[in-house]
């Protein structure tokens, strides 16, 4: 059976956010971001979630996750600015249980 999870989010603006995220609709960390309008509309997601762009670049806070990038994402990530060790394509991140409890920050616009 599937549950919402917790997710705790930082907006661009430096507030944080306490969301509930549906772990049975296959949406990912930048669907996240939108659906609680948490970034200006069309700065976040502009390539549609197929790691093109960068807009969804977000900073991990917690070891909720992997730091470890997909190709496609490290290559994404080499091009962007405001790279750090920490970060990661919200758009690559899928909403599961397993990570409940995930910390993440958005990164600065590109």
């Amino acid at each position: 059976m599937s549950q919402d999870i917790t997710i705790k989010i930082t907006d661009r603006n430096g507030q944080l956010h306490e969301v509930l995220a549906p772990t049975d609709m296959n949406l990912n960390i930048m669907e996240l971001i939108r659906m609680y309008e948490l970034a200006e509309e069309g700065t976040i997601g502009i390539c549609g979630g197929m790691a093109m762009c960068a807009s969804c670049q977000c900073y991990i806070l917690n070891d909720k996750i992997s730091l470890e990038r997909n190709p496609d994402e490290e290559a994404m990530l080499w091009e962007a600015y405001h790279v750090k060790d920490n970060s990661r394509l919200g758009c690559q991140i899928p909403i599961t249980e397993e990570i409940d409890g995930l910390e993440i920050e958005i990164a600065p616009e590109q």
